[in-house]
This record gives structure tokens, C-alpha cells and sequence, in this order.
């Protein structure tokens, strides 16, 4: 028999809201069988379980959901196996990009920011001197 999880267990076990469970559900990114009383009872599956844990592996990576997404899915393809490498590669690289250009700006502001630093320490030390002399 196949091992099945409940919303509570997959939340608790992946540190997430049963909130952020439903919106990956709403984002197609988890298929879970509904059971009960006008299927309230959401039962997941390992193939569930897996497309979560590479779901929160991508969030980590810094990709989109959707991007996630759309990779995640190509796994569930009968495809071979080099069009989802290609795609992953693809994502990936553009992901790079971005933080390649964040990284950038990120040391020009802090380049700029060490230069105000230095004008502000020089006048202050121009006022101290100022203050110190009769």
C-alpha cells in the first residue's frame, strides 16, 4: 500500500502552514485526492510529498513558483529527460542573471555608501578639531 500524508503531517514535516499547503495546491503544485464528507479530507501521496520537497527546494534556489512549477512538471512528463535538463539549465541561468545584476548594484551602493561614510567622518573630524581649538 502506497503511503499517504495527511495536510497536518506534510506541513508539519516541511516546517509550512496547512495556509501555504493549499496555496501550492492552488498554484498546481500539489494534487492531493480529497476523501470525507464533500471532500474536505485532502490526502497526499509520496508523488505529492516529492513535488513539495522539490517545490520548497526551488523557493530556496530563489526561483518563482511558477518557474518551479513548470519544471517540476516536465519531471511528470513522459518526455526524455534532457528536454527537463535543458529547461532546468535554462531557468537556472536565468536566475543567475538576476543575481548577478543585484549583486552588482548591491556593491555600487555599497561602494557609494562607504564614500559617504569617509565625507561624513572628514567633517566630522574638521568640526571636532574646529570645537577643540580656544
Amino acid at each position: 500500500m502506497a503511503h499517504t500524508y495527511s495536510i497536518s503531517d506534510l506541513a508539519r514535516e516541511f516546517d509550512l502552514t496547512t495556509r501555504a499547503m493549499r496555496f501550492y495546491e492552488d498554484m498546481g503544485l500539489l494534487q492531493p485526492e480529497r476523501t470525507g464528507p464533500a471532500g474536505r479530507n485532502r490526502v497526499y501521496s509520496s508523488r505529492d510529498r516529492t513535488r513539495l520537497k522539490l517545490t520548497l527546494r526551488a523557493k530556496r534556489l530563489g526561483l518563482s513558483l511558477v518557474d518551479a512549477k513548470e519544471i517540476i512538471d516536465l519531471y511528470d512528463s513522459p518526455r526524455d529527460t534532457s528536454v527537463q535538463l535543458e529547461k532546468f539549465l535554462q531557468v537556472l541561468s536565468h536566475h543567475q542573471q538576476q543575481l548577478e545584476a543585484q549583486m552588482t548594484d548591491l556593491q555600487a551602493n555599497l561602494d557609494e555608501l562607504k564614500v559617504h561614510q569617509r565625507e561624513a567622518r572628514a567633517l566630522l573630524a574638521k568640526s571636532q578639531s574646529k570645537k577643540a581649538r580656544p
